[in-house]
């Protein structure tokens, strides 16, 4: 996927009321690798405010285009994605985002794509509405279905990165172990395990069973911890030169069914 795609994403804020979540905003875009930000219908904002909450990426906000209507904002795009939290016969036909992110990419390729956020306090008029040629809302739950502004913008921008593809997990350096080389390993344990005294000859099979499956997984389990955790005390007690010899040791009360 060619990462040129996001310099065709235009986030257009419409009358937004506060800097700070415009600066929030371009944080945001930033992390997501989108940098064209337009504001439709500006007013009078804290831009100090505004500047410290884009941190880094106060270049976005340095270089936004203003425009007097959401009309002009989004003329040159052939795509218009808008937001909306509300229901109602105009706002009946919402995609989420992670639905509506692959047109997005497919129209990004052709030209502009604009993705209108609206007012933090009353969200886009039906008459910007109409302007859109898609509607998006992010799920949230009945209860409480207002987000922030920028949360908004970073919801619907990492749909899009992700769904471009750009994302690469860190790999693994190691390769994977052999059945040989885990099993030396397991041999190991018992030895030590042994020596220890944390179990005995007489369950040492047993208890293996736990720690391979503990090895395996990871600690899932409470029985699992509470192994992990007597290993742990056993071996500090092994440790200890000046430890009772006559003092019991540590014996693990996991279940052997």
């Amino acid at each position: 996927m060619n990462t040129k795609l996001l310099d065709n994403i235009r986030i257009v804020l419409v009358n937004p009321l506060y800097g700070g979540n415009i600066g929030s905003t371009c944080r945001a875009m930033a992390n997501m690798g989108i940098c064209d930000l337009a504001i439709a219908q500006p007013r009078s904002v804290n831009m100090d405010e505004a500047v410290m909450m884009a941190c880094h990426a106060v270049d976005i906000f340095k270089n936004r285009t203003e425009f007097p209507s959401l009309a002009e904002a989004v003329a040159d795009c052939g795509t218009v994605i808008g937001s909306t939290a509300r229901e109602g016969l105009y706002r009946q036909h919402v995609q989420m985002p992670r639905e509506i992110a692959p047109l997005i990419l497919e129209a990004a390729a052709r030209g502009t794509v604009a993705i209108v956020f609206g007012r933090e306090d009353k969200g886009l008029t039906n008459e910007e509405l109409a302007v859109c040629t898609h509607l998006f809302q992010i799920p949230t739950t009945q209860e409480f279905k207002s987000l922030n502004l920028s949360q908004a913008v970073m919801v619907m921008c990492y749909e899009i990165f992700i769904a471009a593809g750009f994302y690469e997990p860190p790999a693994e350096k190691s390769v994977a172990a052999s059945f040989a080389l885990k099993e030396r390993m397991f041999e190991m344990w018992r030895e030590t395990l042994l020596k220890i005294g944390f179990m005995d000859n007489e369950r040492a099979d047993h208890m293996m069973l736990g720690i391979r499956r503990i090895m395996g997984r990871g600690a899932q389990t409470e029985d699992d911890v509470r192994i992990m955790m007597g290993i742990n005390k056993q071996t500090k007690w092994a440790m200890d030169p000046e430890k009772d010899q006559t003092v019991v040791k540590n014996k693990c009360s996991v279940s052997s069914k």
